[in-house]
């Protein structure tokens, strides 16, 4: 399975330096394990580091304008009455508590509204680009890049600080551009996962992966919050450095693939880069190695598109991200205006509380995977989960406020089910369906159809914060009841492959386990 001492076909890419380094410090070639344990390592780091950054602003949102919990939520305004105002009225000095022009004035929380919407809309946006770009270049270096990119236009945001800059535009393009380089690291991180793990662990494996989510916002939230008092510039600067100290070890240790780095693979741990094909018994072998120059052409925006199962997921996920990235952005404003047992939480009580929900959606994500793979249903998984997440949000909503106690347990509920599906289609169904059987063994389509599926989920992740704010003015009801509509609409875009799924299921009970292969992926291939 290629050598070190075969020539490497012309577009793999040499060993990493920091891969090469360990192995003359060993003394011997890098197993195979260790290259997965290292592939693991970097990438989570990688990912915590970009939702570090990503995390930021929401928690300098209450410095800029600490007038943001009287939230009027006029979003889309483009209208900054600071550019208005006259020359000596503007703030040109800071200091914690008085906030910082232009989001200290009239239009401050609908400015910084729009960042968001900003951020999020080019991050979708970049994401269809970044998977296009991803199985056409280097991983490792694409990677690097963004990034780099990401911490430089972190870092300038928190420059605007010590540049007493106060023009709107100024943060908006900045925020944009961000958003323009965060879009590279999904798509890339989870195409060389799914390069060195084979599928039937997979599920498991990146559902306690996928933790790096929950570490990084809790990261970014603590780091940003002890910077603020030395000046609210150092909470983007600091995270900044960060991701781009993280990139250039990516740069150094990060093998793309087995095939990059000449690993030999273990027989239960066949690459998910390789298309597997079945024999009678069920045990699946690669393909032959030598591929033709047609296998290996990148797989197209649109041909990734009609892969069967990528459209259904892509469209569930679009709802679940709107229902999670919801919780993401108003959790913490919605905790501490409502009364809980009498009484209202503080702002920063409220923040802390409101981490719960990334917790249990780390336990969601990891038995979602679990679960999945003894299955060997990802559909059946993804839209229970769903199902699952109305009534525990009904129940949020209305007896949530009864205890902190009881508002804790059913948070931490609502965050396993609604995460647990978010973060399942995100990775192993990514990876499911960037290795179809129809591409016919050709490997170079992970990242693209990573970056459909999360980039056709980030459009709904920033429609449904929008909404929110303003549905939220009128009712909270309304908008509990705008997220168990779309958590019913995200299960229901999957019944096709669940009815497919379940029928497999009972064909194989009815042939007691005969001639037909089991695959985790076998819901897929509808």
């Amino acid at each position: 399975m290629g050598s070190l001492s075969e020539p490497a076909p012309e577009r793999n890419n040499r060993k990493p330096l920091g891969i090469r380094f360990l192995e003359y410090i060993k003394g011997r070639n890098v197993s195979f394990k260790t290259h997965q344990a290292i592939v693991l390592i970097v990438t989570f780091l990688a990912y915590t580091s970009y939702h570090a950054t990503r995390k930021t602003t929401s928690i300098v949102k209450s410095t800029l304008d600490p007038q943001s919990s009287d939230l009027s939520l006029k979003f889309f305004t483009w209208r900054p009455t600071y550019l208005h105002e006259p020359a000596e009225s503007r703030k040109l000095s800071w200091k914690l508590g008085d906030g910082w022009a232009p989001f200290n004035s009239s239009d401050g929380t609908a400015l910084l509204g729009e960042l968001d919407v900003a951020f999020l809309a080019v991050y979708a946006f970049g994401m269809y680009f970044s998977g296009h770009l991803g199985d056409r270049l280097n991983l490792r270096i694409f990677l690097t890049v963004g990034m780099i990119g990401t911490g430089l236009f972190t870092s300038l945001f928190g420059v605007g600080y010590w540049g007493n800059v106060h023009s709107f535009y100024y943060f908006l393009v900045v925020q944009m551009l961000a958003g323009l380089f965060q879009s590279t690291g999904w798509p890339s991180v989870v195409a060389v996962v799914g390069n060195w793990f084979g599928k039937s662990k997979r599920g498991l494996i990146m559902g306690i992966w996928n933790a790096h989510t929950s570490v990084g916002n809790i990261t970014g939230s603590l780091i940003a919050s002890a910077l603020l008092s030395h000046g609210w510039g150092w909470s983007f600067v600091v995270p900044g450095l960060m991701i781009a100290f993280v990139g250039l070890v990516v740069f150094l240790f990060l093998p793309v693939s087995p095939e990059s780095v000449g690993a030999d693979r273990d027989e239960e741990d066949e690459s998910l880069s390789l298309s597997l094909k079945k024999t009678g018994e069920g045990v699946t072998e690669p393909l032959l190695e030598s591929k033709t120059k047609d296998e290996e052409k990148p797989v197209g925006f649109m041909e990734a598109w009609r892969i069967p199962g990528v459209a259904p997921f892509a469209l569930c996920l679009f709802f679940a991200k709107l229902v999670a990235y919801t919780f993401l952005y108003w959790l913490p404003f919605y905790v501490s205006h409502t009364a809980i047992d009498g009484k209202y939480l503080s702002s920063e009580t409220a923040g802390n509380l409101s981490t719960l929900f990334d917790v249990g959606g780390v336990l969601g994500g990891i038995l979602a995977g679990h679960i999945s793979d003894r299955l060997d249903a990802r559909a059946i998984t993804a839209a229970s989960f769903m199902y699952c997440a109305i009534p525990a949000l009904f129940f949020y909503r209305s007896y949530g406020h009864i205890s902190l106690a009881l508002n804790i347990f059913l948070m931490f509920i609502t965050g396993m089910f609604v995460n647990g599906p978010y973060a399942l289609i995100t990775t192993a169904v990514s990876a499911d369906l960037g290795t179809h059987s129809s591409l016919k063994g050709n490997s170079r389509a992970l990242a693209t159809v990573t970056a459909i599926i999360d980039g056709t989920g980030s459009v709904g992740a920033a429609i449904g914060p929008l909404l929110t704010g303003y549905i939220s003015a009128k009712s909270w009801s309304a908008v509990f009841t705008m997220l168990m509509a779309a958590a019913l609409v995200a299960g229901l875009l999957l019944t096709r492959l669940v009815v497919a799924e379940v029928a497999a299921k009972f064909a194989e009970s009815r042939s007691q386990g005969g001639s037909q292969s089991r695959s985790p992926a076998g819901n897929l291939n509808v």
